[in-house]
C-alpha cells in the first residue's frame, strides 16, 4: 500500500504560500480528529462492563467489543490507504467522519432490539471511519513541518488523542451508567421482564451516541470547508527506481519489527484499559466486597453502580490521563533524547508496574496499574516514527503496514479475556508484560535501520 503522505521530505512536501498554508492552523484542525477518535475509542471501556451486565457475558465474550473494533483496522487499513491515494487526505478525513456518524446512529436500533451482535456491527462501522482517519491523519501530521521534528509533532497530536480518552470515560460514566438502573439478578426474572430490563438498560446509549453522530457530521463539514496546505509530490526519485522499490518494505527489518511493535503495544494498552473496571471490582483490588457486604440485593446493586461511577469518573481517566501528560512531556524530550532509548526505558517501566500490580493487592495494585498509562505515553508515536525511518518513497507503504498492525487491539485483549476466564483477571496481566518486553527490545535493537534483506 502506498499512502500519498509520508514523513520524508524527499518524497512529499507542503507547497509554500497559498491560502490555508499555515502549518499551525492545519495541525490544530487535524488535531481535533485525534481527539475525536480517542474519545470514541475510550467509550468502549464504558460499553464493556455495561454490555457484560446487560447480556450476561463472560470475559471472552465481552472482549469481542475490542475484537470487532480493532479487527476493522486489519481489514480496512490497506483499502483506506488506497482511498487516500484516490481522493486525497481531506476527502478521506470527511468520509471517515461521516462513516463514524453512521456507526454512532446504528447504536439506536441495536439498543431497541436489543442485540449484542448489532452492537458489534455498529462498532465495526464506527471503527471503519476511525481507520480512515488514522490512515490519513498520522502520515499527514508528519509532513506539516520539518522531518526532524516529525516524531515530536506526532507525540503532540497523540497527546490530544489521549485527552479524548480521558474525557470519554467521564462522559460515558455520567450519561450512560448514571442513567442506567440498578443492576438486577436476571436469573430470577421471567423472559418478558428480562427483555424489558435489557431494553431499558441498552437504551441508555441512545441519546449519547445520537449526540456524538451530530458532532461528527458538524466536524466533517468543518473539515470539508477548511483549506488545508497543498501536498505536492517531488521528483527526487526516477520512476524506474520507485517501481523497483515497490513492495520492498518486507526487506526492511525495522519496518517489520515496528509493525510487530505496534501490534503488541496497542494490544497491551487496550487490554489494560478494557479490564480496569472489572479488575478494580475484584474484592482484593478495589474493595468492592466490603462496600457490598451484608447488604440486600438492591443495596448491592446500588453499591456496584456507585463503584462503577467512581471508577469511571476518577480512576480510569487517570490511566488515559497518564498517556496525555507523558505525550506532552515526551514531545519536548524527544528533541534532545534518543527516541529508541526513551522507548525502551518507558516499556521496561510499564512492565515492572504491571508485575507490581499482579503481585500486590488493594490500593497498591490500583495505583501501580494506573501509572502504566504514563509510561505508555510515547510508545505508539515513537514506534510509528522509528518504523518509517529512512524509507524514502516507501514511507507511505510502511505507514499503512504499521496502522494495519493496530489489529493487535483486537487479538491480545481477546486472548487476555480467555486467560482471565481460566486463571483469573489478576494474573491474566502477564500478557501485557510480554508485550512491553518486546517493545523494550525494539527500542534498542529492532529499530536499527539496516541494509535491506536480499
Amino acid at each position: 500500500m502506498a499512502i500519498s503522505g509520508t514523513s520524508s521530505n524527499r518524497s512529499l512536501k507542503v507547497a509554500p504560500g497559498g491560502e490555508g498554508s499555515s502549518y499551525g492552523s492545519a495541525l490544530a484542525m487535524v488535531t481535533t480528529l485525534f481527539f475525536m477518535w480517542g474519545f470514541l475509542t475510550s467509550l468502549n471501556d464504558i460499553l464493556i462492563p455495561h454490555l457484560k451486565s446487560i447480556f450476561q457475558l463472560n470475559y471472552a465474550q465481552v472482549m469481542l467489543v475490542q475484537f470487532a473494533f480493532f479487527t476493522t483496522y486489519a481489514v480496512l487499513g490497506i483499502p483506506s490507504g488506497k482511498v487516500v491515494e484516490w481522493i486525497g487526505y481531506k476527502k478521506t478525513m470527511v468520509a471517515g467522519l461521516l462513516t463514524m456518524g453512521v456507526g454512532s446512529l446504528l447504536f439506536v436500533p441495536a439498543a431497541k432490539v436489543p442485540s449484542y451482535p448489532l452492537f458489534l456491527g455498529a462498532l465495526i462501522v464506527l471503527a471503519a471511519g476511525i481507520t480512515a482517519l488514522q490512515v490519513a491523519a498520522n502520515p499527514y501530521v508528519t509532513v506539516l513541518g520539518p522531518a526532524r521534528t516529525a516524531s515530536s509533532r506526532l507525540n503532540l497530536t497523540q497527546a490530544f488523542n489521549s485527552l479524548g480518552t480521558v474525557i470519554g470515560p467521564i462522559f460515558g460514566a455520567f450519561v450512560i451508567l448514571r442513567t442506567a438502573g440498578a443492576v438486577q439478578d436476571v436469573s430470577k426474572m421471567s423472559p418478558a421482564v428480562h427483555k424489558a430490563y435489557q431494553i431499558h438498560e441498552a437504551s441508555t446509549v441512545n441519546i449519547p451516541y445520537v449526540g456524538i453522530a451530530l458532532a461528527l457530521v458538524l466536524l466533517g463539514l468543518a473539515i470539508a470547508m477548511y483549506k488545508f496546505p497543498r501536498i505536492e509530490t517531488t521528483k527526487d526519485y526516477r520512476p524506474s527506481e520507485l517501481h523497483k522499490e515497490k513492495g520492498g518494505i518486507w526487506r526492511h527489518s525495522h519496518v517489520i519489527f515496528g509493525a510487530i511493535g505496534i501490534f503488541v503495544y496497542v494490544g497491551a494498552e487496550v487490554s489494560i484499559g478494557s479490564f480496569l473496571i472489572n479488575y478494580f471490582a475484584q474484592p482484593e483490588i478495589g474493595g468492592l466486597a466490603q462496600a457490598m457486604a451484608g447488604g440486600s440485593v438492591h443495596a448491592a446493586s446500588a453499591a456496584l453502580l456507585r463503584f462503577l461511577l467512581k471508577a469511571l469518573g476518577s480512576w480510569v481517566p487517570l490511566y488515559w490521563g497518564g498517556l496525555m501528560v507523558g505525550r506532552f512531556i515526551g514531545s519536548g524530550l524527544q528533541q534532545k533524547v534518543s527516541p529508541g532509548k526513551m522507548l525502551s526505558v518507558c516499556a521496561l517501566c510499564a512492565s515492572v508496574l504491571v508485575v507490581v500490580s499482579m503481585l500486590t493487592n488493594g490500593s497498591f495494585a490500583v495505583w501501580s496499574i494506573l501509572l502504566v498509562g504514563l509510561f505508555n505515553s510515547i510508545q505508539f508515536p515513537t514506534i510509528f516514527t522509528l518504523g518509517v525511518a529512512e524509507m524514502g518513497p516507501l514511507t507511505g507503504e510502511a505507514s499503512g503496514l504499521l496502522i494495519t498492525a493496530i489489529v493487535g487491539g483486537a487479538i491480545i485483549p481477546e486472548l487476555q479475556g480467555m486467560l482471565a476466564d481460566r486463571i483469573g483477571i489478576h494474573h491474566a496481566f502477564v500478557l501485557p508484560i510480554l508485550c512491553y518486553l518486546y517493545i523494550a527490545w525494539y527500542g534498542v535493537r529492532g529499530s536499527i535501520v539496516k541494509a535491506p534483506v536480499r
